[in-house]
């Protein structure tokens, strides 16, 4: 029987972004004290990784980075090798979480489950946790663990000003149909483009 939950074959469940800055801030505020939790909160929404990606990044691969050096993971959606300049925020919370897991090894996961013995937390772990923070600070939405990417494209493109192909190549999207979804283009601001006089 299938599960009621999921999306029919062939359809998707689209999640949406988190949209304000005050938002990001009322939940990195709800994390503090949750080095684990604000850790993956502030590399999701400061890179444009997959949670499948965050969840098998391993202690050693960022143990050693300084913000200004890079990481690379491998895309379990590509197969292709990503590399990621960590930024100052990633840092802190990266090293503030490897300060309260002073036996692990290189090996073992970064973003553990609580459940022990080095497993990783897994995507519906993650889906239900960012709908929970999202729910606490009374942000209105569907959101779910891929909210955290998507933020990424949306905070880059409304806040930022970066690019739209820029955001396109750091998504790693074949077609900018894709990176319109991620970034919350709307076809009234084609058409408010189109408005402007040259």
């Amino acid at each position: 029987m299938p599960n009621p939950n999921h999306p029919k074959p062939g359809s998707s469940i689209r999640v949406s972004p988190i949209r304000t800055i005050e938002g990001i801030a009322d939940i990195k505020k709800l994390l503090k004290n949750k080095p684990r939790d604000l850790a993956i909160f502030t590399l999701g929404i400061n890179t444009c990784l997959r949670a499948s990606d965050i969840l098998n990044i391993k202690a050693g691969q960022v143990r050693h980075v300084k913000h200004g050096d890079h990481f690379c993971v491998r895309e379990k959606k590509t197969g292709k090798d990503k590399c990621i300049t960590m930024n100052l925020s990633v840092e802190m919370t990266i090293s503030a979480l490897l300060k309260t897991m002073p036996k692990a090894k290189d090996t073992d996961y970064l973003f553990q489950s609580t459940k022990g013995d080095n497993q990783p937390l897994t995507v519906p772990a993650l889906n239900a946790l960012v709908k929970k923070w999202c729910d606490w600070v009374g942000l209105k939405g569907n959101y779910g663990s891929h909210t955290l990417r998507k933020t990424f494209g949306f905070m880059h493109y409304h806040v930022f000003k970066t690019p739209v192909v820029i955001i396109m190549d750091m998504l790693n999207h074949s077609n900018l149909k894709m990176t319109y979804i991620y970034l919350g283009i709307q076809p009234e601001d084609v058409k408010e483009a189109y408005m402007k006089e040259i």
